[in-house]
């Protein structure tokens, strides 16, 4: 199965002048991207709007209300850009409670050729089947991914349409997320009086909008770091077959530093941005730093500490990361798969010294990713491929925006999500006819 890479790697069939959205809700912000298609399909940005995120936490909701407006604010500024006004959306979810696990199902053929029909049925069936979190906690089917089918015992087949044997059998990869989380933020979108057209796995999206076809094919782990979240997924044949997430990420590094430095959030951020390094240096000791105290407003009062106080902080929280990372990955049986190759994309990931460390961590040859499918058309190469976007300002095209562009992908492709086996959410819970949740989400719209 190739299908990912097919079509990511292949030019667009869309109608030209049709509209798509991403909406990303993260820890730290939360960005939406419009997208219209114009001549011969290739899609343009037309709208970008970003915001300081509110009422999330480590992947999941803590204030409806904070997430509503802000949420509404990003929707608005990029609709205010695009003159144009969203019905639907594509989301991603991220955090600890995502979950991924590998079924096998089979299909008795009877001596007849294999059948669009037979893959559907294979698919659908895979779609019934939700992995089982090891706390016993309800969980919500995102993706059913078709990895491998084999025929009579002859493994490794891509594509069993037109071949004949008495049995299929398919490797299906589920990807899911707790029960809980998706049904909140699907409600917390549903009182923004948008529609939700399908929710991702964030790993999955900025795997999409990261790496370039050798790295999807051979094997590759990419690593997204956010704020409050680090989440992971390995690709290999041109599928993802492993995903998950820790609950830790970019704030909990801030949030050391303000302790340990005595000084305000704000005032750890900006110092972990201006001064950080993830790997600590021996020039750190000869330079000295201004550290506001908390509740201090004259640089008067301020302390002036070494540089190095800052690092040994920093260091250990990301040693501690790619620690969990590496034993998630040993624990999987998927490390060997992923091979030595890995993408580190996220917000946190442009901390300086974070590829160094994660490559002397994991003992793998570490890159960083900014989104290759939505790229500025001078920093995009012809041979990198169709399936890319034009119009993403400069500031809005790096690490830090891999999701977001990977969830635009697969708005504007419905067909990637659909031929993948990733369930169409919105379509499953949001809008269907007669759903309880679409009659909920209705009664919000009519009430709010």
């Amino acid at each position: 199965m190739k299908l990912l890479k097919k079509w990511l790697f292949a030019e667009p069939h869309v109608a030209r002048g049709e509209i798509f959205s991403a909406l990303d809700i993260g820890s730290s912000k939360i960005a939406c991207l419009i997208a219209r298609s114009e001549n011969e399909g290739a899609p343009r940005i037309v709208g970008i709007g970003h915001q300081l995120s509110e009422g999330m936490k480590q992947g999941g909701v803590s204030n409806m209300e904070a997430l509503q407006y802000a949420v509404g604010q990003a929707v608005s500024a990029a609709e205010h850009m695009a003159g144009e006004t969203l019905q639907r959306v594509t989301v991603n979810i991220s955090g600890a409670h995502l979950l991924s696990q590998t079924v096998d199902i089979e299909l008795p053929l009877n001596g007849r050729e294999v059948s669009e029909n037979d893959t559907a049925r294979i698919l659908a069936q895979g779609q019934t089947m939700v992995p089982e979190d090891h706390l016993n906690q309800p969980m919500e089917l995102l993706h059913t991914i078709p990895v491998s089918y084999a025929l009579d015992g002859q493994k490794g087949i891509r594509d069993p349409l037109g071949m004949t044997g008495g049995s299929l059998h398919a490797q299906m990869h589920l990807i899911a997320a707790g029960f809980g989380p998706v049904r909140t933020l699907a409600t917390a979108i549903a009182r923004c009086h948008l529609d939700v057209e399908q929710i991702v796995a964030a790993p999955y999206a900025s795997g999409l909008a990261c790496l370039v076809e050798d790295e999807m094919d051979l094997g590759s782990l990419v690593i997204d770091m956010g704020a409050g979240t680090t989440s992971y997924a390995v690709f290999f044949d041109g599928n993802i077959v492993y995903a998950g997430g820790i609950a830790m990420g970019g704030a909990h590094v801030t949030n050391d530093i303000a302790r340990g430095l005595t000084t305000s959030i704000a005032h750890a951020e900006r110092l972990k941005t201006l001064h950080g390094n993830a790997i600590q240096s021996q020039m750190d000791e000869r330079e000295s730093i201004d550290v506001p105290l908390v509740g201090e407003e004259t640089p008067e009062n301020a302390n002036y500490l070494p540089k190095s106080h800052l690092n040994r902080i920093i260091q250990p929280r990301m040693e501690e990361i790619f620690e969990i990372l590496r034993a998630r990955m040993d624990k999987s049986g998927f490390n060997e798969i992923a091979g030595r190759r890995v993408v580190l994309t996220g917000g946190a990931s442009q901390l300086p010294g974070v590829r160094e460390l994660a490559q002397r961590m994991l003992d793998k040859q570490v890159r960083l990713g900014r989104p290759l499918r939505v790229a500025r058309p001078s920093t995009l190469s012809s041979r990198s491929g169709g399936a890319s976007f034009t119009g993403l300002a400069e500031s809005t095209s790096g690490p830090a925006f891999a999701t977001t562009a990977g969830l635009l992908a697969i708005a504007m492709q419905p067909e990637l999500a659909s031929s993948s086996g990733a369930s169409n959410f919105g379509t499953r819970t949001l809008s269907g006819g007669g759903s309880a949740m679409n009659r909920i989400g209705m009664w919000l719209k009519q009430s709010l």
